[in-house]
């Protein structure tokens, strides 16, 4: 059985759209109708998250915990007692491609970390041109990239429980766990096979992920005065959007 950990925290506005693209993915033909179990853990929830939620066919997990970390764990620890074997984990604010859990398992390592696209930058507005241009001189969305995200991420079960899980951090736990990951000696599929597409929003869930990197450079261009007719990428500082997680954006392609 294929495991699928989404954690949620107020997030009625995009958790049906995340859901479906999940079912999607799990009825591929091509997973030659292995069960797939999607647990979303409901993390502090005060909307209307957990009633969209439940119109799927998903187990909720409702915690206090306000820890991302802690809420990855729970739901991986649900899917474990149920017997998964390969354990992938987004988010809530994420579609995931159809070919999506078909692509983490072809790529036949202990761990699979995926790339990201963006689906949308007009809510910013006249600065939507400039975030993009950022984003894509910046961003190495390629076989052999050095991005982290738990939003396309991959374990087997028995590496999961190698590396120690998920640990209790508010933010980064992903990379924390992939560090483990590498330190336990399992093998990581570096890939931009397995495709998701995020939000852009900058009222992100967890401090210090994608959405404080996207309001970091808004910052920037508001405070320097640039001119969203006119994107560039600032010569003072690594201040592009991937460089705003310095943790999770690493080597290039033949520089790790």
């Amino acid at each position: 059985m294929i495991g699928v950990v989404v954690p949620a925290h107020n997030e009625a506005a995009r958790i049906a759209a995340c859901l479906q693209s999940i079912a999607v993915a799990s009825a591929h033909p091509e997973l030659q109708h292995e069960p797939v179990l999607t647990v979303v853990v409901l993390d502090h929830c005060t909307d209307e998250t957990a009633l969209i939620a439940a119109r799927y066919d998903v187990i909720l997990i409702p915690v206090e915990a306000r820890n991302v970390g802690l809420a990855r764990a729970a739901g991986a620890d649900a899917l474990l007692a149920k017997g998964a074997r390969w354990l992938a984990f987004t988010d809530a604010d994420t579609v995931v491609s159809p070919r999506w859990l078909v692509e983490q398992l072809s790529l036949q390592a202990d761990a699979v970390c995926g790339s990201i696209g963006v689906g949308d930058w007009s809510m910013h507005g006249a600065y939507a041109g400039l975030l993009k241009q950022q984003f894509c001189e910046t961003y190495t969305d390629a076989e052999g990239h050095r991005h982290i995200h738990g939003a396309n991420l991959g374990v087997s079960a028995a590496a999961y429980v190698r590396a120690g899980g998920f640990a209790a951090l508010a933010s980064s736990e992903d990379v924390a766990l992939v560090r483990a990951l590498e330190a336990s000696g399992a093998c990581i599929a570096w890939s931009a096979r397995p495709r998701v597409v995020t939000s852009s929003r900058v009222q992100g869930r967890a401090k210090g992920g994608f959405a404080d990197a996207v309001l970091k450079v808004l910052d920037e261009a508001v405070a320097h005065r640039q001119a969203p007719q006119a994107p560039r990428v600032s010569s003072v500082g690594p201040d592009p959007i991937t460089a705003a997680l310095p943790v999770r954006s690493g080597a290039r392609p033949g520089t790790a």
